[in-house]
């Protein structure tokens, strides 16, 4: 075709293929010299680097544990720690590397950690391992010998000694053993808070693990990357040890002495509801709270079951498990119970309050009151003849406290149940808090109104009433009950201060200062004499309550007490379940250990002697004491299905509902009293 031209083909030139053939020679040659020299390497120098690799396998990642922060006291004492322990971890793979190796090994760790040859070649069995924890929990004495060897003799002794390391951890730890056991609470699993301050405030206690990282670089040199952990925040708590040992030591002297099924006692500043002391007799050490010491109380030596250690032995493991629940079980907020007279301090207060008393009212008893078809007799069946309000308290008459009850209405009185707080959880910071049981307004029948008035057909817990009647003292401020004052990290910086919380207005100060006065007039010249201190003034009520089924001669005493009278500082509510005397009812045995405790307690706390004389109203009315209060024989099951317990449980026993209705027939209670009982 004409104008078209014809292209070259293009040529592999001769030149090209030469230098493209020495390349293909020259790179074939160098792969062949390197294939060589690993060749050459691994044959001179293999073992060596293996043995590199092995001894660095086991820091491919390490878990570095957090600190558990602490709980101290309102003073600064440790009251539970976490102390470094160690444990003893080795790696079968490196320590079978050789035999001089495992030789070396084996037999420091004979030396330095007393291990047998059987226990070292059983860990060895699974020779492809790096980890196998010998010994747990190692105190920093226990390894120093060791560490020193290494470290001293690394080019010598030692340098054959591999495979062998030591894995950080924290163990919980309680200085002062069962020292307020039920308000710290323990730790299990680990880091997990079991009840107290532990369980509540398991969080911020708690930090955050850190991590080691590390890998081998191209000069087989170990490189490290490190995630510090994050320590737990340190809890000050409101409780005081001095105070909280005078408790105990109180409670304990008298298990010995005397004994009962249980002893609470309840310590709080009236004018912040912080809790300075809480104890239970039913105590255990913190440190072992799985071992047979903890649950021994429950038992008692017999021909028929032998020793208490046989038969802690011969429990099944439910068994077990109930009984150490019951040990750890923490009765001044868990449990309620009938409170008896301690109850017409709140029902005289919000009387007063409402207007429905002027406080000088008088009131007659001549030993019992007809209420709807029932006749409800008072504790001294012969009468007080005619009694003012505060001789109504001083003397716990029952027959005056119906008469104010009926004079607020059913109304006022289901509006200051609420307002005191009971049948609610004060939400203290703990868990496993009940509300107790009251009667709502629209089941405040007459007899109803009338028992509850004298603090009977009702429950409460020990955190209640203490939590109310520090209203009633310190001019009807309602504080949040607490345990917990402060949280502060590792360094002391505050990251929560937790002030007093003021959640309501109970009275006014001119009732408080009423009640104070009444109150005083108890201790002086009332049923609770006995929790007089000389020197000091101190004011406070009984309470006496049979437990059901009724008419087993068994009983709750408790007192609850504050001092001093004319600026309260303090509050020590006590309750006796059960105690181990002929009778029961007229022991007064709540107004002695109160005593025992206010004459140590107050002193300790630079509370000053006032050097007042008592006053007297009337004559001493002698201890506290409860007889029956109701004519005739009363169906007690009637009484159960209606406060929702069962016949084998008794009216101490945790319940978190509401009660229903009852009728006149379904009541037979017992109240305190400062006379003997009728015959």
């Amino acid at each position: 075709m004409a104008g078209h031209k014809k292209r070259k083909k293009s040529k592999f030139l001769e030149r090209m293929q030469k230098k493209l053939f020495f390349c293909a020679l020259a790179f074939t040659a160098l792969f062949a010299a390197l294939i060589i020299r690993i060749f050459y390497i691994n044959e001179k120098d293999g073992k060596r680097y293996e043995k590199i690799v092995l001894a660095q396998q086991s820091y491919d990642s390490i878990e570095i544990p957090y600190r558990r922060g602490d709980i101290l006291d309102r003073n600064g004492t440790q009251l539970a720690t976490s102390e470094k322990v160690y444990n003893l971890i080795i790696e079968p793979k490196n320590i079978l590397q050789s035999e001089d190796v495992k030789n070396d090994t084996i037999a420091a760790l004979k030396k330095y950690f007393d291990l047998s040859d059987d226990e070292i070649n059983k860990a060895l069995e699974d020779g492809g391992s790096l980890y196998k924890k010998m010994i747990k929990k190692l105190k920093y004495d226990e390894i120093k010998d060791f560490k020193e060897f290494v470290a001293e003799n690394a080019n010598d002794e030692a340098k054959n000694v591999k495979g062998v390391w030591f894995e950080d951890e924290y163990e919980r730890y309680y200085p002062y053993g069962s020292l307020a056991c039920h308000a710290i609470g323990f730790t299990v699993s680990g880091n997990v808070g079991q009840g107290g301050i532990e369980g509540y405030y398991s969080d911020e206690l708690n930090g955050t693990n850190g991590r080691e990282y590390g890998y081998l670089n191209q000069d087989m040199t170990l490189e490290r990357t490190t995630k510090e952990p994050v320590n737990g925040y340190n809890v000050i708590s409101t409780i005081d040890a001095n105070a909280q040992n005078i408790v105990e030591k109180k409670i304990n002297s008298f298990m010995k002495e005397t004994g009962a099924k249980n002893v609470s006692v309840l310590v709080m500043d009236p004018n912040s509801a912080e809790v300075l002391a809480m104890a239970n007799s039913n105590s255990y050490d913190l440190n072992e709270p799985y071992e047979d010491s903890a649950i021994a109380y429950q038992f008692t030596a017999n021909d028929e079951q032998g020793s208490v250690e046989n038969q802690i032995k011969a429990l099944s493991e439910d068994e077990r498990i109930d009984c150490l629940n019951a040990a750890w079980r923490n009765f001044i907020i868990s449990d309620g119970f009938e409170p008896g007279s301690t109850y017409k301090t709140f029902t005289i207060a919000g009387a007063l309050e409402d207007g429905a008393l002027k406080g000088d009212e008088e009131f007659f008893c001549g030993g019992q009151l007809d209420v709807a078809d029932w006749t409800i007799k008072c504790h001294n069946h012969e009468g007080h003849g005619m009694v003012s309000v505060e001789q109504s308290l001083m003397q716990s008459c029952n027959v005056a406290l119906m008469q104010i009850a009926q004079a607020e209405g059913r109304k006022t009185f289901a509006k200051y149940q609420d307002v005191f707080g009971f049948g609610q959880t004060t939400h203290v910071d703990l868990s496993g808090e009940a509300s107790g049981l009251v009667y709502t307004e629209d089941k405040l029948n007459p007899v109803e109104l009338a028992t509850s008035s004298f603090g009977q057909g009702l429950t409460v817990t020990m955190m209640q009433i203490g939590t109310a009647f520090c209203s009633v003292i310190n001019g009807g401020n309602y504080y949040e009950p607490h345990l917990v004052k402060q949280i502060v990290n590792e360094n002391g910086g505050v990251v929560n201060n937790i002030e007093p919380t003021i959640l309501r207005k109970t009275i006014s100060s001119e009732t408080s200062a009423f009640m104070r006065e009444a109150l005083e007039e108890v201790v002086s010249n009332g049923t609770a004499r006995k929790a007089q201190v000389e020197g000091y003034t101190i004011g406070g009520k009984t309470g006496t309550a049979e437990k059901l089924p009724r008419g087993n001669g068994k009983y709750l005493l408790s007192f609850i007490g504050f001092a001093p009278v004319e600026n309260p500082q303090v509050v020590v509510y006590v309750t006796i379940d059960e105690p181990n005397v002929e009778d029961q009812a007229s022991s007064g045995l709540g107004t002695i250990i109160a005593h025992s405790i206010f004459e140590e307690l107050l002193p300790y706390m630079n509370i000053y002697q006032t050097n007042a004389e008592n006053r007297s109203i009337g004559e001493d009315v002698g201890d506290e004491t409860a007889t029956p209060v109701f004519e005739g024989e009363i169906p007690e099951e009637q009484l159960l299905d209606d406060l929702n317990i069962t016949t084998e449980e008794s009216a101490d026993s945790e319940n978190e509902t509401e009660a229903d209705n009852t009728d006149a027939e379904s009541v037979q209670q017992v109240d305190d009293a400062g006379t003997e009982p009728a015959e």
